[in-house]
Order: structure tokens, then sequence, then C-alpha cells
């Protein structure tokens, strides 16, 4: 019976969110939570992250950028006033350093790596700190 309420009320929060085009619903560890446009980006963005570290640890090269990323620029965050010139700048760094991982040499492929990951712990120290951990587990280091 709890099951069927649980179900009912995730599907009630669906649809009163239906239409709202910045917030996402999200169900984590039993509770409906709201996300930002900014907030799911960037957990799209730590996975592609985990993945292209794991392909160079395994010596392969990430082959496509993911022009989605690009969204950094017009996705609503979390909290609005967030997005300042500082932001503007940091996104712009980002999307330039990821850049560099699809293109020029391969036997740099861990330094590349690391300065997009560095990139974004440089930003998150400005404004958002608490994913910096998580992100730290995304440099190789080796």
């Amino acid at each position: 019976m709890k099951k069927y309420i649980f179900v009912i009320a995730v599907l009630c929060c669906i649809s009163c969110n239906f239409g709202k085009k910045n917030e996402t619903v999200v169900i984590t560890k039993g509770k409906v939570q709201k996300q930002s446009e900014m907030a799911a980006l960037m957990l799209l963005m730590y996975q592609k992250n985990a993945e292209n570290k794991k392909m160079i640890l395994g010596g392969e090269a990430p082959k496509v950028f993911p022009e989605e990323f690009l969204e950094i620029h017009t996705a609503t965050l979390t909290d609005p006033k967030d997005r300042k010139p500082e932001f503007k700048a940091y996104s712009d760094f980002y999307i330039e350093t990821l850049r560099k991982v699809f293109v020029g040499e391969r036997d740099s492929l861990k330094l590349k790596h690391n300065n997009v990951v560095n990139s974004c712990i440089t930003c998150h120290k400005t404004t958002c700190i608490g994913p910096i951990p998580k992100i730290k587990k995304l440099l190789i280091n080796e």
C-alpha cells in the first residue's frame, strides 16, 4: 500500500511541475526533489568526465565533444543571482579546456583532462563548494 501512495505522490509532483522548463523532478533516496537545468547539466558533465577518465586510463582518447555542454551559458541556475561575469568567464574556460581533450596530442590527455577537472574546481570554489570533493575524484593522479 505504501508503494502505491508513494507512486501517486510522485506522479502528482511530476504533474504539478509539468510545463515548468527550468526545473526537473528527481527522486533520490525516496525523496522528491526539484533540480535546476544547471544542476542536471553538471551531473551530466560529471558523468561524461568520469567516462573520459576511464577511457584515458584505458589508453583511449575521447572522440566526440559533448555539444550539450554548451548549454552551460544558458541553463537556468539553482540561484539565478549566481550568473555573474565571473561565471561566464569560468564557463568559457571550462568549454575551452574541454575542447582541447578532443584535439591534438594523445600523450597529453591526462594533463588535458586534469585541466578540465581543475577548471570545475576553480569555479566551484567561488560559489558552490559542496561538490568539490566529488569533482576531485575525477582527477587522474598518475
